[in-house]
């Protein structure tokens, strides 16, 4: 059996065109029966956000499915906004409160007021505007701004 192989390697090694036309008649014999018998069936791997469409024979388009985004409410969003600015190295937990103001009361500057907003950009997935940012001076404006911005009305 040795000697066999050893023959057909070195008369492939000697006649790279004979190799070139029997190699996808051979890989063709070994896939065929693999391929024919998952043709029918959907791809198992797929995620489970996605849903595989059959396009043509065997191939398979993914479609991706989304769904909603989680709905808010007030307090939901006032205990996202607490947490963001406790997280805040700048900001002092035990004097953060709903009704705190971030220059006279928690001491930030303008500089801190502006990474607070990108904070809560980021946070809430939206831009703030520098016109709407400059009046939110506590964080219950920023709940009350968010609110009006999803639409949450309790």
């Amino acid at each position: 059996m040795a000697s066999l192989v050893r023959g057909v390697s070195s008369a492939f090694s000697r006649n790279r065109c004979l190799a070139r036309v029997l190699a996808p008649r051979f890989a063709g014999a070994i896939v065929l029966p693999q391929r024919l018998l998952h043709c029918e069936k959907e791809p198992q791997t797929a995620p489970l956000l996605s849903k595989s469409v059959q396009v043509h024979g065997w191939q398979y388009q993914n479609v991706r499915r989304f769904s909603a985004k989680q709905p808010l409410s007030i307090q939901f969003i006032t205990e996202r906004v607490l947490l963001v600015l406790k997280l805040y190295d700048k900001i002092d937990p035990g004097k953060l409160t709903v009704d705190s103001h971030f220059i006279n009361d928690l001491g930030l500057d303008s500089l801190d007021h502006v990474e607070v907003i990108m904070a809560m950009e980021d946070e809430f997935g939206f831009e703030i505007p520098d016109h709407d940012a400059e009046k939110l001076n506590r964080p219950a404006d920023i709940v009350r701004y968010v609110a009006d911005k999803e639409d949450v009305y309790e």
